[in-house]
C-alpha cells in the first residue's frame, strides 16, 4: 500500500516504545526533575517553571490509576477565543473553496457576467473546464493546503514562535482572498482572464491556510496548563477522582473542531446562495471580510494567551539523535536490521546519561527529551496509515458535489448539500462529549485514541459504500444512464439520500480527525508540537496526491468503481492500522506519563556553533 510505504522510514525505528524505568507517578516533581537533569554538563534553566495546575491535589498511585474515575479539568476562556479565530478562518476558507467546483466545472451562464444562475435547476459557473479539471484543481488545493503546514511549523518552532507565525499566515491568506475576488469580477470573467488570478489566489491562500493550521491547534491546546495526572476531590460528589489532562485536551479539540465546522457550515451554506443569486465576486468577498476578524481577536487577546517561544533547531537535533541511534544497527540481513531497530536499547544507547563524556557537543538536552522524541516519532508512524482514511473524506470536496448535481434537488444548489457534513458534526460532537465518552468512562471502557481512529476508518468505509449504492442507482434510474454528468435532467432520486455518506463521514471525523490532532499534540515533545501537527496535516496532502490516481475514475461511467475502490481501501486501512498500532494502544498511559524535560531549546545565535560539531 502506498500509505503504508510512506511511513516505513519512521516505522522501523519506532516500532517499540521508549523505555520508562520509573513511572512519573512513582516520584515527586522534584525527584523527576532531579532525575532528568542528573548530568551536570547539561545546562538546565536556573528557574524551572512548574505549572501551578500540576501542584493541585496529589500524584496518583498505581491503585488510584486502576480504581479512580477520571474527569476533565476546566477549559480556559482563552481557548474559546482561539476557537472563534479558527471559526472565522474556516468561514473564509470553506466559504471560498465550496465555490471552486462550480467556478471551474460549469460554464458562465448566458447573459450572467457574474456567473450566477438563479433558475431552479440552473448551475452557477465561470470557467467551464469540466469535472475532471474541477477534480484536479480542487484535489491540488487539498494537497497544497495540507503540505504547507510543514513550512509553517518549522518557522514557528524554530524562528518566530506560533503566535507570530499565525499573523504571517493571515497576511498570505488575505492576499489570496483578494486575488479570488479579482478573478470573479464581471469584467475579468467576461474578458477570459479569470484563470490566472484564480489559480494564483488558490496557491497563496493555500500557503496561508497551511501555515495557519500547523500552529492554531497547538496554540489552543496550550491554553490548558495542567500536564500531569492529579488526584482531586470532586466538588459535586465529594469522591476522589483523577483529573486527567488528556481528557481535557480531548474535550478542547472536540469543541475546537465544532467551531471549525460551525465556521465552514456558515461559510458554505451562505456562500453557495450568494454564488447562485448574486455572483461569484460577492461570494468570494464576504469570506474575505469575515476572515479579517482573525487578526483583530488575536491582537486584542495577545497578552492573555499562554504562548510558547521559538526553540531553535530542535528538528535538526532530533534528526541527529535519530541518526546517532541508528549507528551500528544496520545489517545486510533486513530481519536483523529490524530486530536491531526494535531493541529496547535503541534509544537507551543514545541518552546523554549513557554516553557520558562521549556525547557529541550538540547533545545539550536530557534523557527525558530523548524519550519524548521517540514518542513523537511513534505518533508519526501511526499517522502513516491516515491517507487511506482521507481518501474517503476527500470525496466530499468534489465527486459528491458533482453527484448531487445529478440528483433531484428541488431548487437547492448542488454544493449546498455538502453542509450535511458540518451539520452532523455540530450535532454529534456535544453528544459524544456529554454522553458517549462519559458513559464509556463510567463503565470502565478505555476508548483510547488508537481505538477511536480505527473506528473512524470503518465509518469512512461505510460512507463510501453508501455513495457506491447511490451512484449505482443514479445510473440505473437516470434518464441518461451511465452519462448522467452530461444529462440535462436529474435522476428521479432525492438529493437528500446523500445525508447517509455525509453524516457517516462526519461521525468518522470525530474519531479519526479530531483524535489525530489530539494525538499529535499529546505525543509530541513540547518544543516540536507544531512540527508533529504539521506531519498529521501532511498525511492529508499525501492522500490528496494519492487521489490524483483516481482522476480517471472521476467521470461517467466509472464513478461506481471510484467510490467502491475507496471504500475497500478505507476498510483495509482501518484493519491494518489497528493491528499495527495495538502495542501503542496498550501503552497509552505510560506514554502520557513520561518525565518532563528541562530542554526547551536555544536561540539561533547561541546554537549555531554547537550544531556544526
Amino acid at each position: 500500500m502506498a500509505a503504508a510505504g510512506a511511513q516505513n522510514a519512521v516505522d522501523i525505528a519506532m516500532s517499540h516504545e521508549p523505555k520508562i524505568a520509573t513511572p512519573v507517578y512513582e516520584m515527586s516533581e522534584k525527584r523527576a526533575m532531579a532525575e532528568s537533569t542528573r548530568d551536570a554538563s547539561i545546562a538546565a534553566p536556573a528557574d524551572i517553571e512548574v505549572n501551578e495546575a500540576d501542584l493541585v491535589g496529589e500524584e496518583p498511585t498505581e491503585e488510584d490509576l486502576r480504581t479512580l474515575r477520571r474527569v476533565s479539568g476546566k477549559i480556559p476562556w482563552t481557548a474559546y477565543t482561539v476557537a472563534f479565530v479558527e471559526l472565522c478562518e474556516r468561514f473564509g476558507y470553506y466559504g471560498c473553496s465550496v465555490l471552486y467546483t462550480n467556478f471551474i466545472q460549469q460554464p458562465l451562464p448566458e447573459g450572467q457576467p457574474t456567473g450566477r444562475d438563479p433558475s431552479a435547476e440552473g448551475q452557477p459557473g465561470a470557467l467551464g473546464m469540466g469535472q475532471r479539471a474541477a477534480f484536479g484543481i480542487t484535489t491540488f488545493n487539498q494537497f497544497w493546503s495540507y503540505a504547507t503546514p510543514i513550512i509553517g511549523a518549522i518557522i514557528a518552532d524554530e524562528y518566530l514562535g506560533r503566535f507570530n507565525t499565525i499573523f504571517i499566515a493571515i497576511a498570505f491568506s488575505i492576499l489570496g482572498h483578494i486575488l479570488l475576488v479579482i478573478s470573479a469580477l464581471p469584467t475579468v470573467l467576461q474578458g477570459d482572464a479569470a484563470l490566472a488570478p484564480f489559480i494564483l489566489g488558490v496557491i497563496i491562500l493555500g500557503f496561508g491556510t497551511g501555515a495557519f493550521k500547523a500552529n492554531i491547534s497547538p496554540l489552543i491546546a496550550e491554553q490548558y496548563k495542567q500536564t500531569k495526572l492529579r488526584v482531586i476531590i470532586d466538588e459535586k460528589t465529594g469522591e476522589r477522582v483523577i483529573s486527567d489532562p488528556t481528557i481535557t485536551i480531548s474535550r478542547i479539540f472536540l469543541y475546537f473542531y465544532m467551531f471549525i465546522n460551525a465556521g465552514s457550515l456558515l461559510g458554505q451554506i451562505s456562500m453557495v446562495y450568494v454564488e447562485k443569486y448574486v455572483g461569484f465576486w460577492c461570494a468570494f468577498l464576504l469570506p474575505t471580510i469575515m476572515f479579517c476578524f482573525c487578526p483583530l481577536v488575536l491582537w486584542f487577546c495577545r497578552n492573555k494567551y499562554n504562548r510558547s517561544p521559538p526553540t531553535g533547531s530542535v528538528l535538526i537535533r532530533a534528526c541527529k539523535l535519530w541518526g546517532l541511534a541508528q549507528k551500528g544497527k544496520w545489517s545486510v540481513n533486513p530481519v536483523q536490521t529490524r530486530r536491531n531497530m526494535k531493541a529496547d536499547s535503541f534509544w537507551e544507547d543514545v541518552k546523554p546519561s549513557h554516553l557520558g563524556s562521549n556525547k557529541p557537543a550538540w547533545m545539550t538536552f536530557d534523557d527525558a527529551w530523548v524519550d519524548q522524541v521517540a514518542r513523537g516519532l511513534r505518533a508519526c508512524s501511526c499517522f502513516g496509515w491516515i491517507p487511506l482514511y482521507w481518501l474517503s473524506y476527500n470525496q466530499m470536496n468534489n465527486n459528491l458535489t458533482s453527484q448531487a448535481a445529478t440528483l433531484r434537488r428541488n431548487g437547492f444548489p448542488n454544493d449546498v448539500i455538502t453542509n450535511i457534513n458540518p451539520i452532523s458534526l455540530v450535532i454529534f460532537i456535544p453528544i459524544v462529549d456529554n454522553f458517549l465518552y462519559p458513559f464509556l468512562r463510567k463503565k470502565g471502557i478505555r476508548f483510547t485514541p488508537i481505538k477511536r481512529m480505527a473506528l473512524g476508518f470503518l465509518l469512512g468505509s461505510l460512507a463510501m459504500v453508501s455513495a457506491t449504492v447511490i451512484q449505482s442507482e443514479i445510473y440505473k434510474q437516470g434518464p441518461c444512464g451511465n452519462a448522467m454528468n452530461k444529462c440535462d435532467d436529474p435522476a428521479p432520486i432525492s438529493v437528500w439520500v446523500q445525508i447517509v455518506p455525509y453524516a457517516l463521514v462526519g461521525f468518522s471525523e470525530i474519531f479519526t480527525s479530531i483524535t489525530g490532532l489530539e494525538f499529535a499534540f499529546t505525543k509530541a515533545p513540547q518544543n516540536m508540537r507544531s512540527l508533529v501537527t504539521s506531519y498529521w496535516h501532511f498525511m492529508s496532502a499525501f492522500s490528496a496526491a494519492l487521489s490524483q490516481a483516481f482522476t480517471s475514475l472521476s467521470e461517467d461511467p466509472l464513478l461506481v468503481w471510484n467510490y467502491g475502490v475507496v471504500a475497500v481501501l478505507a476498510f483495509i486501512g482501518g484493519v491494518l492500522f489497528w493491528f499495527h498500532q495495538r502495542p501503542t494502544d496498550k501503552r497509552e498511559d505510560a506514554l502520557n506519563m513520561l518525565a518532563d524535560t528541562t530542554y526547551v531549546g536555544r536561540k539561533k545565535k547561541d546554537e549555531e556553533e554547537e550544531l556544526k560539531a
